[in-house]
């Protein structure tokens, strides 16, 4: 490539003709694009991270659990694994895993963030935790993240391949819609009742105003004549599964087990089958609905 600062100037086409130059570049103007191509060179360009997002149909649905899950799974099975904390309010997804008082970068170190960041620097800052990586809140009263800090974050854990969670709150803002942009699939977790139905055809909606392709996971118990099938009908949205209770899991976490952190486990055993799926040709099939008779419309 050859650079200049004046594409008007006969002389810079025959010097980019001379050394074969694929492109001619104008300064400032295409500063971000070479800054782009040169990072590209330095760290390589492979395929990007599957991302995956969770949200919950309404509060205590057990999304960030689910998301915490889902990475510890990821990590667990070999995979390079991220897992960002999108939601300001929820306490801190470091706190899920234990790590709260671990040493690295919290989501106030980017809140300037803009422009390109490195993926292996980004990675090296944050804290490790049970085999990945997580970004998470600090302790302070910051809860915003700019739209361009959320996007320079994820546009370099995704570069750096593997998988990439983000744990993501119910509310649509321009923070959450940037997040949501850069998704390949959303995983809204609904609990079995009618009001829980209720709440989440309204974050679905605002959802899908950004995200292309929203799925549900539905999680019992359900109320009477109800079930995942129903969930995922009412909604309109695609059919994960079931999301299994695991007892035991508050009594794990005491004991420094986190969320799928059990490989016997009935929500290491889904997270498990998810990632399977997810390495299939096809990956991410869904729950194929079946015909319903009777029951709860």
């Amino acid at each position: 490539m050859l650079v200049g600062r004046d594409q008007d100037d006969p002389d810079v086409w025959r010097r980019a003709v001379e050394i074969g130059a694929e492109y001619v570049l104008r300064l400032p103007d295409s500063e971000g694009w070479l800054v782009d191509q040169i990072a590209n060179a330095v760290e390589g360009v492979g395929r990007s991270a599957l991302t995956v997002g969770v949200l919950g149909g309404r509060g205590g649905s057990g999304a960030s659990t689910l998301a915490c899950a889902l990475a510890v799974t990821a990590a667990k099975s070999g995979r390079r694994t991220m897992l960002i904390d999108g939601d300001p309010l929820g306490g801190g997804i470091d706190v899920l895993l234990g790590g709260e008082g671990s040493e690295g970068l919290r989501w106030p170190d980017f809140a300037r963030s803009k422009g390109r960041l490195g993926g292996g620097a980004l990675e090296e800052s944050l804290p490790a935790l049970h085999g990945l990586r997580v970004l998470s809140w600090g302790r302070g009263d910051q809860v915003i993240v700019p739209p361009q800090a959320m996007q320079s974050v994820l546009a370099a854990a995704r570069r750096l391949g593997g998988v990439v969670v983000v744990d993501l709150p119910r509310r649509l803002d321009e923070s959450v819609a940037e997040a949501l942009a850069q998704l390949d699939v959303g995983l809204l977790v609904v609990p079995g009742e009618l009001r829980a139905v209720a709440a989440a055809q309204r974050v679905a909606a605002a959802a899908r105003m950004v995200l292309e392709d929203l799925r549900v996971i539905a999680r019992g118990p359900y109320t009477a004549g109800l079930d995942e099938q129903w969930v995922a009908q009412a909604l309109g949205l695609p059919l994960v599964g079931d999301l299994p209770t695991e007892p035991g899991l508050p009594s794990a976490q005491d004991n420094g087990v986190p969320p799928g952190g059990d490989p016997h486990g009935a929500l290491a055993r889904f997270c498990k089958a998810f990632w399977d799926q997810a390495d299939a040709p096809g990956r991410l099939e869904t729950v194929p609905p079946r015909r319903r008779g009777g029951g709860a419309s």
